[in-house]
């Protein structure tokens, strides 16, 4: 006969063992939970400290499949969540502090005290786009006030309209001249003397007659109570101060993927994309996948994210399934 169990704060408790752990939530987080959960993996999502991704801070997302009169950031992560629920994904609240990822089973910690032991991770922590930090461009930004870090997801609602883009590397040129293709007149912002793209890229600005490249150049204040009316631009060598007449501000300096927390473990770039397999979402370490931002700094778009949430999904099973895990 089994001794009484006796139950004690002090004491630690068992881990709890699941087939496919997700970490983040998202497009691809939810994307990889749905088809998991119907592969019968039974999921569990820690949705991490931005539930939802960074959708959850647009308002108007167009150009998602399957929405035609657009909708929401927040509600159709809603409707993702909902899906995934759906198929009885286990999603819960909590941030993932600690991982331990060798040996077949891979630890996690949530919250630092909550043990998982899980037998497939599923990694869809997703990027942050990286922000000048001025009060009104943060307050602008959080109201959907026109101010955005991306030109291919946003810079439709700008056609016709005079707009300004902060940035010197490569993505910000090629939004730049994404925009000059909506836009009558693009200000590019530079804060150095000198571009950071690649000539081929710098020549495509060059090229491009309504783009005005400001050298030296950096924002000292967005304008606008309810939406950007202008931005007060100063060229750092002079202090001479400028009003821009925009009504939308792109900032390009750079996102920052969420993957502090595998430094060590798994291989990374120079930039901290996390590395996997071509033609696959495998990582360096068997039996972890990565979704999402987190390993996508080319592209960056909810579609693209769903896309790969669902191969680490599929990529999860096979493996699962060549270890005879069902």
């Amino acid at each position: 006969m089994m001794p009484p169990c006796i139950h004690d704060d002090n004491m630690s408790t068992v881990p709890e063992h699941v087939k496919c752990l997700i970490i983040g939530s998202g497009p691809a987080g939810y994307s990889a939970a749905i088809y998991a959960a119907r592969a019968d993996l039974k999921p569990v999502m820690i949705e991490g400290p931005l539930p939802g991704g960074q959708l959850t801070q647009t308002t108007e997302v167009d150009n998602y499949p399957g929405y035609p009169n657009g909708r929401s950031g927040p509600e159709m992560m809603e409707d993702l969540k909902a899906q995934a629920k759906r198929f009885d994904t286990d999603i819960r609240s909590g941030w993932v502090t600690k991982v331990d990822l060798t040996g077949p089973v891979h630890k996690v910690w949530v919250d630092e005290k909550t043990e998982i032991h899980a037998d497939s991770v599923i990694i869809s922590t997703g990027a942050s786009a990286k922000w000048l930090g001025l009060p009104n461009e943060i307050r602008l930004r959080d109201i959907g006030g026109g101010v955005t870090a991306c030109a291919v997801c946003d810079g439709f609602f700008f056609r016709g309209q005079t707009v300004a883009l902060v940035g010197a590397g490569d993505t910000a040129a090629e939004e730049a001249t994404y925009l000059a293709k909506l836009c009558p007149k693009v200000y590019m912002l530079v804060r150095k003397d000198e571009f950071r793209a690649s000539k081929a890229m710098v020549h495509r600005v060059e090229n491009t007659p309504n783009i005005e490249v400001l050298f030296n150049t950096e924002v000292k204040d967005v304008l606008g109570e309810h939406a950007v009316e202008g931005i007060i631009a100063v060229n750092n060598r002079t202090g001479e101060e400028r009003k821009l007449d925009v009504t939308g501000l792109f900032v390009a300096i750079g996102h920052k993927p969420a993957t502090d927390l595998f430094k060590g473990w798994l291989d990374m770039d120079e930039a901290g994309y996390l590395k996997h397999k071509p033609d696959s979402t495998h990582t360096s370490i068997p039996g972890v996948f990565v979704a999402g931002d987190a390993a996508d700094k080319v592209y960056r778009q909810a579609i693209t994210s769903a896309g790969t949430g669902c191969m680490a999904a599929l990529d999860a099973e096979r493996y699962l399934a060549a270890r005879g895990i069902h």
